[in-house]
């Protein structure tokens, strides 16, 4: 199972497109797999034949898991071997050589067949060497149930034992509140950040249970999960799109003819881009006790799939025009909602736009996404009574604007009210007086 994203730890097989004993070429897509962000073809790595499958579609496995083996040696005999007819899946078929190479592997290399990046970056803080620990999944493969279980079990590696004090110092201390092995602390982190639980409540007469579906389970532990990591703090402001307007009426009919359409969207999309390399912090992360200040802006756009949600990423957009950021705009958005996308295109985001207000909504509370430090909420952007003044007389007078609120969900680590006043302030200029030749 491949790692389809920074955050993504598993994947579901949806379909086979090769059969046991089908030929393969490099490259050619064999399965399509399934996760919380974006369902996708995986090509074969190798080129030769399909000769076991071992994870069955609709089944659900760790990223680093194998699905299934390939015979690169073109003369060899195969004997097919199904997920349903493997009867010791943890043994090799004698009739043919199923790894894709045989040549030995170092003990690294045969340290992370055992093992997934989470299970691996557990051991690591812990200071446990993955090949001490039991491995309970498919083909002695140590999941991240086993790795914590010995950590519980065993302890930290770097907890001093018993043994390690010396024998004549004597025992005169005071009597102390029992205290948490030093292994503990992690491991309650750990699951802090990386597990959830949902409570349960008692089912009422008349009351319909339905299951969540895979993608409402990791949307809901992932909103969890981004609500514990950061402190979320919320600023409003008001935009007037008067000016923004007239430039989407003035120039509708040659984007058309370009075969392009800008939305409202794609103007907030680039005045963010442009405002984002001066305030660092709102385009960066927290990671550990260091700020990471991205090198270039990556805005995620969420996508109402309806249902569910998906959150695809413009790279690069602060290089793009305006006309650019609305064609990339329409084409991940449909092929959001088609499942077309790539894995590339669901990752890398460095802040979020997403819009409540084509829906109707005045203004949003929106969740920060993990591994980011703001988030963009869209109102909508509807006619409304304002106080304007003259230019010439300088009275006040009530006139028809088209306006929007706009909220900025920040992490208050690292983003201060002041800074997000900034930026909104920024934001609000530039919108009103957007440039002609964006």
């Amino acid at each position: 199972m491949p790692q389809m994203g920074e955050s993504i730890v598993e994947g579901t097989v949806l379909k086979w497109l090769k059969q046991v004993g089908d030929a393969v070429k490099r490259d050619e897509p064999i399965l399509e797999i399934s996760t919380d962000k974006v369902d996708a073809e995986i090509p074969s790595p190798q080129s030769g034949m399909l000769v076991e499958v071992r994870i069955k579609e609709g089944e659900t496995v760790e990223v680093g898991t194998i699905v299934a083996y390939i015979d690169t040696e073109p003369g060899a005999v195969a004997s097919p071997v199904t997920a349903d007819e493997a009867s010791e899946p943890d043994k090799p078929t004698p009739s043919v050589d199923v790894e894709a190479s045989a040549l030995p592997m170092s003990v690294e290399e045969r340290l992370r067949t055992r093992s997934t990046p989470v299970v691996r970056r557990i051991a690591e803080e812990h200071g446990v060497s993955i090949g001490d620990v039991p491995g309970t999944g498919a083909a002695g493969r140590v999941t991240k149930q086993d790795i914590l279980s010995y950590i519980e079990d065993v302890g930290s590696p770097s907890r001093p034992a018993p043994s390690d004090v010396a024998p004549d110092v004597p025992s005169r201390r005071l009597p102390q509140a029992p205290t948490p092995s030093v292994g503990a602390v992690p491991d309650l982190w750990v699951a802090f950040y990386g597990e959830v639980q949902h409570p349960e409540f008692p089912v009422r007469e008349g009351d319909v249970v339905e299951p969540m579906d895979k993608i409402r389970q990791l949307t809901a532990e992932h909103m969890v999960v981004a609500k514990r990591i950061a402190p979320h703090v919320h600023s409003v402001i008001e935009i007037d799109f008067s000016r923004i307007d007239r430039i989407r009426a003035q120039n509708k009919v040659r984007w058309e003819e370009q075969g392009a359409r800008v939305s409202y969207t794609a103007f907030v999309a680039w005045a963010c881009s442009r405002l984002l390399h001066s305030y660092p912090n709102v385009n960066g992360t927290v990671s550990g006790n260091n700020v990471i200040h991205r090198s270039s802006v990556n805005i995620g756009m969420a996508v109402d799939l309806d249902p569910g949600l998906i959150v695809p990423v413009i790279h690069g957009t602060d290089d793009l025009s305006l006309l650019g950021i609305g064609k990339k705009i329409i084409d991940l958005a449909t092929r959001a909602r088609s499942r077309k996308l790539a894995p590339n295109e669901i990752q890398g985001a460095s802040f979020s736009l997403t819009n409540p207000g084509v829906l109707g909504t005045l203004v949003g509370m929106p969740i920060i996404p993990k591994g980011t430090a703001a988030i963009l909420g869209t109102g909508a952007i509807e006619k409304r009574p304002v106080v304007v003044q003259d230019p010439l007389t300088g009275t006040d007078a009530i006139a028809i604007r088209k306006r929007a609120l706009f909220s900025l969900g920040y992490d208050h680590r690292i983003v201060d009210g002041a800074d997000a006043a900034r930026f909104l302030a920024d934001l609000k200029e530039l919108l009103e007086d957007f440039p002609e030749d964006a």
